[in-house]
């Protein structure tokens, strides 16, 4: 089960994080999502456990939970193909709505 966790400090690290999951089941990843350029935490990451009763068990408990006074938000990650791709709201010079599209 993959499981997305928001609003972390940015101080928690990718070991931080598997621990907050490991007493409920097995972690077999814990990434916190760092800024590109900066290198920074962005706040949120993403944990895999082996066993999907385990994941909504941590789920169900680790949801609202205060971790370095900060309430977390965990639930059910969404398959990264249900989001809209970064920079692709319908704007830029490639779209399909190109002030263009008709003129040759």
């Amino acid at each position: 089960m993959n499981i997305y966790v928001s609003n972390l400090s940015f101080n928690v690290q990718d070991e931080d994080l598997k621990e907050f999951f490991t007493p409920y089941g097995e972690v077999t990843s814990a990434k916190v999502i760092n800024d590109r350029e900066t290198g920074r935490s962005r706040g949120f990451g993403f944990v895999e456990m082996s066993d999907d009763a385990a994941g909504k068990k941590a789920i169900a408990e680790l949801d609202g939970a205060t971790v370095e006074n900060r309430a977390i938000s965990v639930t059910v990650a969404k398959p990264k193909e249900d989001r809209p791709a970064r920079g692709n709201g319908g704007g830029g010079y490639n779209n399909g709505n190109s002030y263009n599209k008709n003129r040759y």
